[in-house]
C-alpha cells in the first residue's frame, strides 16, 4: 500500500538527488511501463513534480526512441542495463546522436561497468545505479549523480532514509561495519502494509517503522552499499551459502558468454546443486567444461555449476529482470534446454553429456 505522500516524497527526494535539474525544461522518456513502481515514479510522478515533458512508448524499441530523439532528444532516462546497452548500439548503427542525455539512472538489476562507460561516452551525460523495492516507492538509495558516484555499488541512502544491516535470523542485531548481512530501510517512502495482508505486514515492518528488504548487502568504508543477494535466492549446497549473483558475474567474464542466471536445484540427499543457464554470444562454440575450468579459478570449487545448460535466451519480466524462478522451471523440466539449445551435465568423474540440437 502506497500512499499519495510515499510517492510524492520519493519524487521529491529524486529532485533533490539530481544537481541541475531545470523544472519545466526536462524531457524524460518513458520506456519503462508504469503498472511497475520503477515506471510510476520515475517516469511519471518524478517527471510530472518537474514540469517536464514526457515522451511516452507503448513498449521498448530502440528504433522507436532513437527515431523520436532525432526530433525530441532526451535529458533524462531512466531503465535498465539492457536498454542503455541496445541504444548505444542502435545509435552506433543508425548514426544517431546520444549528447545531450544528462541523467540516466538504472535499476532492476545489476550494472555492468562496461555499460556505464559506454553510455557516458555516447551521451557525455552520467550514468548511475539506484536501488529500491516497491514497498519504499520504490527508490531508497542511489549512487550521487556525479564523479563521486562508485560503479558496482547502489549509492547511499537517499535524503530522509535510515539504514542498517542486520542479522538475517535476528534483525534486532546489527551486523558489525563491513559484514553482510540483512538491509533494513527506514524513510518516508516506505509502506504501509501489504493489502489485507496483516501477518505479511507484521514481519516485513519492525518497530520503528524498519522495513526488511530480504536482501544481502555489505557497505564500505565510504558508506557505499553493494547488493550481494536475495535472502530467499541464495543456494545452500554442501552446507555453504553460495550467492547466484557472484557466480553469474564469474561465468560472464568468461569470452563465450554473453548473459547467465544461476539457480539452486534441489537433491535426493538434501541441499542444493549449483545450476546455471548460460547465453552464448553470437558464433560462440558452447564447452561447459571449458566454462567449469575458467570458473574454478574464480571462485571456491564449491560455487562452480554442476551444471551448465545453453538456452537461446534468459527469461526476463516487462522491465528486463532475469526471473530467476522461471529459470529454475525450466531447469527442473523433462527437456530444460528447450528447443535450439544443449545441456552439458558436469558430474564430476564423467564425460559430459551433448543433446544434440534439434533439426
Amino acid at each position: 500500500m502506497l500512499t499519495h505522500a510515499n510517492l510524492m516524497a520519493n519524487a521529491a527526494q529524486g529532485r533533490a538527488w539530481v544537481p541541475g535539474l531545470r523544472p519545466g525544461k526536462e524531457t524524460f522518456y518513458a520506456v519503462l511501463p508504469m503498472f511497475h513502481a520503477y515506471g510510476l515514479t520515475l517516469c511519471l510522478t518524478f517527471a510530472m513534480s518537474l514540469g517536464a515533458k514526457l515522451v511516452l512508448f507503448p513498449k521498448f524499441d530502440p528504433d522507436m526512441v532513437l527515431k523520436a530523439a532525432k526530433k525530441t532528444p532526451p535529458t533524462f532516462l531512466p531503465a535498465v542495463p539492457p536498454i542503455y546497452d541496445r541504444i548505444v548500439q542502435g545509435a552506433k548503427e543508425q548514426g544517431v546522436s546520444l549528447k545531450g542525455v544528462r541523467f540516466a539512472i538504472s535499476g532492476a538489476m545489476n550494472l555492468p561497468v562496461a555499460t556505464v562507460s559506454a553510455w557516458e561516452e555516447a551521451t557525455g551525460g552520467y550514468l548511475i545505479e539506484g536501488y529500491g523495492l516497491t514497498e519504499t516507492s520504490p527508490v531508497a538509495l542511489g549512487n550521487p549523480m556525479g564523479p563521486t558516484r562508485k560503479p558496482g555499488t547502489v549509492g547511499v541512502p537517499f535524503p530522509l532514509t535510515d539504514i542498517r544491516v542486520v542479522d538475517p535470523e535476528d534483525p534486532t542485531v546489527d551486523r558489525p561495519h563491513g559484514e553482510q548481512g540483512e538491509l533494513l530501510i527506514r524513510g518516508p517512502q516506505v509502506f504501509q502494509g501489504y493489502w489485507n495482508k496483516p501477518a505479511e505486514t507484521q514481519a516485513a515492518l519492525l518497530d520503528g517503522g524498519w522495513f526488511r528488504t530480504g536482501d544481502i548487502v555489505t557497505v564500505d568504508d565510504d558508506h557505499f552499499v553493494t547488493i550481494q543477494d536475495r535472502i530467499k535466492e541464495l543456494i545452500i549446497t554442501g552446507g555453504f551459502n553460495v550467492s547466484p549473483s557472484e557466480v553469474e558475474e564469474a561465468l560472464k567474464r568468461h569470452e563465450s558468454i554473453a548473459d547467465a542466471a544461476v539457480v539452486g536445484i534441489g537433491k535426493a540427499g538434501g541441499g542444493e546443486d549449483v545450476v546455471a543457464a548460460v547465453v552464448l554470444k553470437q558464433d560462440a562454440h558452447f564447452d561447459a567444461e571449458a566454462v567449469r575450468t575458467y570458473v574454478r579459478n574464480e571462485l571456491a570449487a564449491y560455487k562452480v555449476p554442476r551444471r551448465i545448460v545453453q538456452i537461446p535466451d534468459l527469461p526476463r519480466s516487462l522491465i528486463g529482470k532475469v526471473m530467476r524462478r522461471h529459470v529454475r522451471d525450466q531447469l527442473t523440466a523433462p527437456d530444460p534446454a528447450g528447443p535450439g539449445s544443449r545441456i552439458e551435465a558436469a558430474a564430476p568423474g564423467t564425460n559430459p553429456k551433448l543433446r544434440p540440437l534439434p533439426q
